[in-house]
């Protein structure tokens, strides 16, 4: 059996603490299946990123990512500025895992330690932002993209998705719209009041499965979504739509694919990056395709769930 030499970058606080509890057997079964692995257990803000830099110049043939989305874009960060990237795996121990969740990549770990056995791999765009910020799965601002930021980790360890409600219904009521400008490349200029705006790299974001139904994370496009000022009302109808994917004809929805776009404002408006702070604008964000070789299901057909 072929071996290859993998660093598997954990967040022990992850999942409830579940990885930092699993640890043993998935080393064990990584072994079984052809994969040498050594460990880096997080110990901070920014530290995956490090780790997976180090990785990348240690040359290690794959890196595992072992954690929730702010964990997969700090590896994402510390890979793609490499001109040589080795394969990603990933296993999702958080608490949205929006990319496992587009991606099928299983919840169960023992499912997903299997995946990345196989190694079956396909290309997957990764998104630049002109602060020299990548990310893999959403770009954003407005008032509901502060909330993953904004939830102690703490919190999301102790109570999961519940957390995100809370905080959510905390800032609902200080709900306000924020003048934006934006020009995407072969699209067009755009200039009004939003309430958010999502750049989707895939379908899955902040949980909501089909927020972007036609994103597609090898297609070398964004999956722009824009929401115009509304009350709380519509803002609540139009949630309800989001959730069946529905949304997208609904006239406060302004929706377009580019592979470019730049957003200004007069405001202080905060940047998301996979659900971290990712800075503020302006940005420019720009796809970079097939950038990153990420190990699936081969079949396509794994549910997340």
């Amino acid at each position: 059996m072929e071996k290859i030499r993998a660093r598997l970058i954990y967040n022990p606080t992850s999942g409830r603490e579940e990885m930092r509890r699993r640890l043993p057997w998935v080393l064990q079964r990584l072994e079984q299946g052809g994969i040498e692995t050594s460990c880096h257990a997080t110990e901070g803000k920014g530290d995956a990123a490090h780790a997976a830099a180090a990785a990348v110049e240690r040359g290690y043939d794959l890196i595992i990512a072992a954690g929730g989305d702010g964990t997969l874009n700090e590896v994402v960060n510390g890979m793609s500025r490499h001109e040589n990237r080795p394969m990603l795996g990933v296993m999702p121990m958080g608490t949205t895992n929006d990319f496992a969740r587009a991606h099928g990549i299983p919840r169960r770990w023992q499912e997903a330690v299997d995946l990345i056995v196989r190694r079956y791999t396909r290309p997957v765009d990764v998104g630049y932002a002109s602060n020299d910020k990548y990310f893999i799965n959403i770009a954003g601002g407005g008032f509901l993209t502060d909330l993953s930021y904004e939830v102690p980790s703490k919190l999301k360890t102790m109570i999961g998705q519940l957390a995100y409600y809370v905080k959510g219904f905390e800032k609902v009521v200080n709900v306000h719209p924020t003048k934006l400008n934006i020009t995407a490349e072969g699209v067009g200029d755009f200039e009004d009041e939003y309430m958010l705006f999502l750049v989707a790299n895939s379908q899955s974001v902040g949980g909501f499965e089909k927020l972007a139904p036609q994103a597609n994370t090898n297609d070398g496009l964004f999956d722009v979504v824009l929401m115009r000022k509304c009350n709380l009302a519509e803002m609540i109808r139009i949630a309800t739509l989001a959730m069946r994917g529905e949304h997208l004809n609904d006239s406060h929805i302004v929706h377009f694919q580019t592979s470019k776009l730049t957003v200004t404002t007069e405001d202080r408006v905060q940047l998301n990056l996979d659900g971290e702070l990712g800075g503020a604008l302006p940005i420019e964000l720009s796809v970079l395709k097939g950038h990153l070789s990420v190990i699936v299901d081969e079949t396509g057909m794994t549910s997340y769930k």
